[in-house]
């Protein structure tokens, strides 16, 4: 189920990526400009180093519209964004503190 939730997330951030220098429509665009706003800096190439995500980043990525963000997805996205850190970054936010 977490690997799941990654890839969703994964999507997410891609979609997120798809939208600078475009116009977002549909009802995730605010999802989308919170997410170029809070998180690009934590999936862009290069593929090193992967950096911890914000807290602002890892509550935009909580409340985001998933499904909406997963249909903006293109191939032209994956050139800028590391999808590698891409995974990191939804994993560190869905990480579990220990205790």
């Amino acid at each position: 189920m977490a690997k799941l939730l990654s890839l969703f997330l994964a999507l997410s951030f891609v979609a997120a990526m798809f939208a600078i220098g475009s116009h977002a429509d549909g009802d995730c665009e605010n999802d989308l400009q919170s997410l170029i706003s809070d998180c690009k800096t934590y999936v862009m190439f290069p593929a090193n180093p992967k950096v911890p995500p914000s807290d602002a980043c890892c509550g935009v990525i909580k409340k985001a519209n998933v499904s909406c963000l997963c249909s903006k997805v293109t191939k032209e996205t994956e050139k800028v964004v590391c999808m590698e850190k891409v995974v990191y970054v939804a994993e560190q936010c869905y990480k579990v503190p220990a205790n």
